[in-house]
């Protein structure tokens, strides 16, 4: 069972990262979550925790091995976890996580069926069966998400996300209006602005 890899990661698209270990080159499954990040580190060492599995081939009558690579164990454990959902395999799953696992499992523990929905793969009732078998097991995984939001928005959006906490905001439900403010209009450029907008989407939500 392979757990852990680290090479050089070369090539990346959308599904898949090529990492380069001594004399082999691994292909590993990576979520849509974790691309953007991924680009940034073509060319450089990488380190994965990963998910060995088979897939099969031609109705069952063969198996291919196959890895996923994680950022870290956590990730890992999310994935796991969200692909005991009836309904939801590997793939799907993959296909599916493209916000970072903290904000699914805070929409999860949150019983916010519209927020699973945006993501693809995944319609009204399959949001409401991840609700009904996750609610209550996600909580560990839900954690702060500052990280996240510095890492992928710029740096004015911590600043919005104070002002929306000093005008009454959960620090949690204001992380999640200033990324949803930023995502609805990327051309935004100021921290008042994404208070201002944050405020409108409230309304409509």
């Amino acid at each position: 069972m392979i757990t852990r890899i680290r090479g050089e990661l070369v090539e990346l698209t959308e599904r898949s990262a090529l990492l380069h270990v001594e004399a082999l080159t691994y292909e590993l499954f990576v979520p849509a979550a974790n691309v953007s990040d991924l680009i940034r580190k073509i060319g450089q060492p990488v380190e994965f925790f990963t998910l060995h599995y088979l897939e099969g081939q031609s109705q069952g009558s063969s198996f291919l091995p196959r890895l996923i690579g994680f950022s870290c164990e956590r990730d890992r454990a999310f994935f796991e976890l969200f692909t005991t959902v009836k309904g939801i395999g590997n793939r799907k799953a993959l296909r599916a996580l493209v916000r970072p696992f903290a904000e699914t499992a805070a929409a999860i523990s949150n019983r916010d069926a519209k927020a699973l929905t945006a993501m693809p793969e995944i319609g009204k009732r399959s949001a409401e069966t991840i609700i009904a078998e996750l609610h209550g097991k996600v909580d560990p995984f839900v954690g702060d998400i500052t990280s996240t939001i510095e890492v992928l928005l710029p740096s004015y959006c911590e600043d919005a996300i104070s002002m929306l906490v000093q005008l009454g905001e959960a620090k949690r439900d204001a992380k999640r209006l200033v990324r949803l403010a930023f995502d609805t209009n990327p051309d935004i450029k100021s921290a008042d602005q994404l208070v201002q907008t944050s405020f409108q989407l409230k309304e409509t939500t």
